[in-house]
């Protein structure tokens, strides 16, 4: 879909209020095209004044402005992805992927209260983003059409990249926050934020460059740890420090917590994108980290060796499935209702210490469902009979014995 089939329809376009959105959504008005702006409320840390994105966006040319709010939803959204273990490529805890879902099916639900047929976006030709917001919009409403301005010829022959955007910017005197000294660019949920592009895409450019916006670097953390009690009830925290929370009260509270401390700050990746290229991002998420963590620790306690088998399967599943957007199919449905299942039994009190960066376990109580127990002591106590071992190795034995007698063993 080309700009120029465009003219004179509507369209939904799905604006962050940044950079892109104001360029897009002026060139687009220039092209004779009518855009109609809508904005997540994803409780996004760095952007809480809507009416100032309302107020970017009709200047730029939108003839009408959806604020969509969406903060429970996204705040659900990260329950799971704590319940289901979403890290992607090492500690990445899908903080964009999640948001990219929530605001996807909220605009398709919006879009389709407006009768609008076409939606768009600013995501680049050479990012998961633009993957993220087909494929849903495409599974959860087939009838809408995805008009994608990077992916057009005749926007691309007039933005080489951020530059040029700025510079039209300035050019028509749109009101962007961007500036030609910004050294990279950022996007924010509830969940955490994910910094790239600018002089991050240089590998000679430490993690540190980057400024955190929801806590800070280890070094100027507190010099004293601190202990935080979460409590767990069915996959959900359900109190911190003895605070009764709710999903989003939980995240907010945790990224405050977790952000002083330096948890889940400043994490660098190089990571494998779904089109098939690398690229470097610097990721915030103290709360999914701090959660996550304590989440973990009960998982340990619960999970016998086959059910951790299978947990870790489902999580490395769902995690790709949600990193390449496709978190509705059939197949991701399956993973999570069998990850539900789990949660159900992760029911408990965690304590543990934050220091610099460090999430450590420090004690957990009242865990119904947990199998540790004193049969595992090494004290002489607990139902385990030691001698019951001596038929459990002869059985064994018999195989690896075998293996020997036939060659199958090399020894160095």
């Amino acid at each position: 879909m080309k700009a120029k089939d465009l003219k004179g329809k509507t369209i939904a376009f799905a604006a962050s209020g940044g950079l892109d959105s104001c360029t897009i959504t002026h060139w687009l008005t220039q092209q004779g095209v009518k855009v109609v702006c809508f904005t997540a409320d994803l409780a996004q840390p760095d952007e809480s004044d809507f009416s100032a994105i309302e107020k970017r966006m009709r200047a730029c040319g939108a003839v009408d402005f959806v604020k969509m709010p969406l903060q429970d939803e996204m705040a659900a959204a990260g329950i799971e992805g704590i319940q289901a273990q979403t890290l992607y490529e090492g500690r990445y805890w899908c903080t964009t992927p999640l948001g990219r879902q929530v605001t996807t099916k909220g605009l398709v639900r919006a879009v389709k209260k407006k009768g609008i047929k076409i939606i768009s976006h600013g995501a680049t030709g050479r990012g998961n983003d633009q993957v993220r917001f087909q494929l849903i919009a495409n599974m959860l409403d087939p009838s809408l059409s995805v008009y994608a301005p990077w992916r057009d010829e005749e926007f691309l022959n007039r933005f080489g990249g951020r530059l040029q955007m700025i510079e039209y910017c300035e050019q028509h005197d749109l009101p962007i926050k961007a500036t030609r000294e910004k050294p990279y660019s950022t996007d924010a949920n509830l969940l955490g934020l994910t910094h790239e592009a600018g002089q991050l895409e240089s590998l000679q450019t430490p993690a540190h460059f980057v400024t955190p916006e929801m806590g800070v670097w280890p070094e100027k953390a507190p010099d004293k740890s601190e202990q935080v009690t979460i409590r767990f009830e069915k996959g959900a925290p359900v109190s911190i420090n003895g605070k009764k929370t709710d999903a989003l009260a939980a995240l907010k509270l945790a990224n405050e917590i977790g952000g002083k401390h330096a948890v889940g700050i400043g994490l660098h990746l190089v990571e494998n994108r779904f089109v098939g290229i690398k690229s470097r991002g610097v990721y915030e998420a103290p709360g999914m980290e701090l959660l996550g963590t304590a989440y973990a620790f009960l998982l340990q306690l619960v999970l016998d060796r086959r059910a951790r088998e299978m947990f870790d399967a489902l999580s490395a599943t769902l995690t790709k499935q949600l990193y390449q957007g496709y978190w509705n199919d059939l197949a991701t449905r399956m993973g999570r209702k069998a990850i539900a299942e789990t949660a159900e039994l992760i029911t408990g009190i965690v304590t543990v210490s934050l220091y610099k960066g460090h999430v450590s376990y420090v004690a957990s109580a009242d865990v119904p469902h947990s199998l540790f127990s004193n049969d595992g002591s090494m004290e002489a106590e607990g139902s385990f009979d030691h001698k019951d071992s001596e038929g459990f190795l002869g059985v064994l034995g018999v195989h690896a014995r075998a293996l020997a007698k036939v060659g199958q063993i090399k020894s160095d």
